[in-house]
């Protein structure tokens, strides 16, 4: 079993040379790690090289950077990802152990942990997090959590909120299975404590725990935390209606007419369900090839789903339209803009998008295919869809070399791919089977 680490970082120049020489001989047998800086202004990008296979940039936010190293080329060739704090470290035998715990039927875990501090009574919060989470069947962070990657990825990886990802993400994978719950200790750095005060930050943590069980959002929480608002964005999802003999022809070889349409129209709805669960704001349907399709009448009638019919014209003029449309409005929120042919799109992808159009003019997700999966802009940029080759190997080429020449600032999270041909809808069959 290959396994992955994921180490989100940001600002962490000081303790993560010591992170990572704790993990030389886990690399020397054959395990990856793959730190993810989240925009630090230290030195921490410069002590990444030293000690890890890859080092990359994502939008700050735990749930973001530990998303984008989930995605990242090394991780994908992984069975299995683990997700480590820099102030935590791991037992030697880390690897031995979490394929035991796998192989033995469990599909996620976490390790117990040891909390290092001044206070004398961090061992009995460590404990006392041990036994919680033996009762709960819940992990933190803390813990090391660790999970097959294919499941990580059909369960949409973290979800897209500030605070309590790792929670979340326990609910959803203990739906799977009770987590493999590993008496070997990780030990984490007691900083939080130390640095807030004991009793204090104890109380707080108790009371965002409640408040989230209570169904308060951990937008909410990650204020009352100290963390800025989360980014906000429009999302505009570009949908071909789900027509037999028109809808996904190239998949009609496989799947028939009739099969390709429902296969659409499954995607149109997942699509939907992910830019909703991502929470940025307006979510628009802008449809084509059948702007009146029962299909986008029945989710504008009963799910409140708000549809627009596209102007003719190639991709690049139609996506030109929505933007101009969006931008129209005052003050209008950025935009990110995609297509419903990317499964594997989830709730973070579309976060990590948006927090990226913070500081920078656009972002893309490119698609392994040369395209692109999803485009994002913080302001109008017609030049962006002028003179490209659309839906070829060349298209993010050639946008690349108009944004260049526009002096755009803009940044690429890693790559995703689209189900265009039965190739890839078998890749997609096979993604869905090894995560059930």
């Amino acid at each position: 079993m290959t396994l992955a680490i994921v180490i989100p970082v940001l600002n962490e120049a000081v303790s993560l040379p010591g992170a990572l020489a704790a993990l030389v001989e886990l690399r020397n047998r054959g395990v990856v790690v793959i730190v993810v800086d989240g925009g630090s202004v230290d030195a921490t990008a410069d002590a990444a090289q030293a000690g890890a296979d890859a080092v990359m940039t994502a939008p700050r936010g735990r749930a973001s950077q530990m998303n984008a190293g989930a995605c990242h080329p090394l991780a994908r060739k992984a069975d299995a990802l683990l997700f480590l704090h820099a102030d935590t470290r791991l037992p030697p035998n880390a690897d031995a152990l979490i394929q035991n715990a796998l192989g033995g039927g469990a599909v996620w875990g976490r390790f117990d942990v040891r909390i290092d501090g001044q206070h004398p009574l961090l061992p009995w919060v460590a404990a006392l997090m041990n036994w919680r989470s033996r009762q709960t069947g819940m992990a933190t962070g803390d813990q090391a959590m660790f999970v097959r990657r294919r499941v990580f990825e059909w369960l949409g990886g973290f979800p897209a909120q500030p605070l309590m990802e790792d929670i979340e993400l326990s609910a959803r994978l203990r739906e799977r299975s009770p987590p493999a719950c590993l008496t070997e200790c990780v030990s984490t750095a007691g900083r939080r404590w130390d640095h807030n005060g004991f009793w204090r930050t104890v109380l707080l943590m108790w009371r965002l725990r409640v408040a989230y069980a209570s169904g308060t959002p951990a937008q909410q929480l990650a204020l009352r935390y100290g963390y800025a608002p989360r980014s906000a964005a429009a999302v505009a999802i570009m949908a071909k209606a789900p027509v037999p003999g028109v809808a996904k022809t190239r998949l009609a070889k496989l799947l028939g007419a009739a099969g390709a349409a429902r296969a659409q129209r499954g995607f149109i709805l997942r699509t939907l369900n992910t830019a909703h669960s991502a929470s940025l704001g307006e979510v628009v349907l802008h449809t084509a090839m059948g702007a009146h399709h029962r299909l986008f009448a029945l989710l504008a009638e009963r799910w409140g789903v708000h549809c627009v019919s596209q102007v003719e014209g190639d991709i690049g003029q139609r996506m030109s339209a929505v933007m101009e449309r969006h931008f129209e409005a005052p003050s209008a929120p950025p935009l990110l803009i995609v297509g419903t042919d990317c499964p594997v799109l989830t709730p973070g992808h579309l976060q990590a998008a948006a927090d990226a159009l913070a500081s920078q003019d656009a972002v893309f997700i490119p698609a392994e295919d040369g395209g692109y999966v999803l485009i994002g802009l913080r302001r109008p940029m017609p030049q962006v869809f002028e003179r490209v080759e659309w839906s070829t190997p060349r298209t993010m080429a050639q946008t690349r070399q108009r944004l260049s020449g526009a002096r755009v600032r803009w940044v690429e999270l890693p790559a995703l791919w689209d189900v265009d041909v039965p190739s890839d809808w078998l890749r997609w069959l096979t993604e869905k089977n090894d995560a059930g």
